[in-house]
């Protein structure tokens, strides 16, 4: 089962920073965090995680944790 912590912690650990401080409010750029570099260390920590390879296209429409969450029905991933 993929769950939203399962999830926080993908992205808390691209980041590097404490899972709970990771929301659905969270946007590309809306912590210092969450760069041009982290977003390429998200893609790659949500590919090994998830085992996918995440299109190029996906890859730029990446803006948010909901964003992120839905790209990865996507690759029949649901996150609950």
């Amino acid at each position: 089962m993929n769950t939203k912590e399962q999830l926080q912690q993908v992205f808390a650990k691209a980041f590097e920073i404490p899972a709970e401080t990771i929301t659905d409010q969270l946007e590309y750029q809306g912590i210092a965090e969450w760069d041009s570099m982290s977003h390429l260390v998200l893609v790659e920590e949500i590919e090994t995680a998830y085992k996918v390879s995440i299109e190029m296209e996906d890859v730029l429409e990446m803006g948010s944790v909901i964003k992120v969450r839905d790209m990865l029905k996507k690759y029949g991933i649901e996150i609950i």
